[in-house]
């Protein structure tokens, strides 16, 4: 590698290493989060015209371990108005190949699916309407990732620490060496003062991260991806970028 370039990617893991030992800049970050959850700022945003509820910085480190894996399959579960399927669907179709998507979800709304499916990057889309725990799901997942090639799985659906470490079990299977498997909203068991008890079935105690800590001390082959955390600082992904090792 060039010296210059050597010294850019020197200087930035170095950066990036500084920023998980910032507690200014961790305490302004976790002030934005704060204030962005209650004021529902990741809701904001659209991808190729589909509505997609997810924070910038997330977006972008979706990108790069897109980027750096190249998958073949990417994995999602939850699909809501589609945008993250699409904005997946968007990154395969910039790689090439027949890459493709399996968007599950136990209700793909009436209003969404026919944008989804009239959208220019379906052809890369395979949305399967069902709970992401149903037998037909996982067979599903299994066929199209037995066509060989990397695999990268994104998990935002049901976000109660029973149903996420139950995907976690069973996806993880998927996940290729040196891939990922992605476990949004963590970032709920951070912040109890802004949980509204009866809004939604998870909250502090019961959520993808305490799911997340849960499933890493009984699998020894995915680890947290420590750079992306302190790359990030801002992301509902809390400890969520789990790096497969073997």
């Amino acid at each position: 590698m060039d010296e210059i370039l050597a010294r850019f990617y020197q200087e930035k893991e170095e950066r990036i290493a500084g920023n998980g030992r910032n507690r200014k800049l961790k305490e302004a970050a976790r002030g934005f989060m704060a204030e962005a959850l209650k004021a529902q700022y990741s809701y904001n945003f659209s991808w190729l015209g589909r509505p997609i509820i997810q924070h910038p910085e997330d977006l972008v480190a979706m990108q790069e371990i897109i980027w750096q894996v190249q998958p073949r399959l990417i994995v999602e579960t939850g699909v809501a108005h589609g945008g993250s399927a699409i904005f997946h669907a968007a990154l395969l179709e910039l790689l090439g190949g027949d890459g493709l998507v399996l968007a599950v979800d136990i209700e793909i709304r009436s209003h969404n699916r026919p944008l989804i499916e009239n959208h220019p990057l379906a052809k890369r889309l395979r949305l399967l309407e069902m709970n992401s725990l149903d037998e037909a799901a996982i067979a599903e997942a299994k066929t199209l990732a037995a066509r060989g090639g990397p695999v990268l799985v994104v998990l935002d659906s049901n976000h109660t620490h029973a149903h996420v470490l139950a995907e976690m079990r069973l996806y993880s299977e998927l996940v290729t060496p040196s891939s990922y498997m992605v476990v949004f909203d963590g970032v709920v068991e951070n912040f109890p003062e802004l949980h509204q008890p009866g809004d939604r079935p998870w909250g502090p105690g019961d959520n993808p991260l305490t799911a997340i800590r849960a499933f890493l001390a009984e699998n020894r082959a995915f680890e947290v991806d420590w750079e992306i955390e302190n790359k990030l600082l801002i992301s509902t992904a809390t400890e969520g970028y789990l790096k497969r090792r073997v």
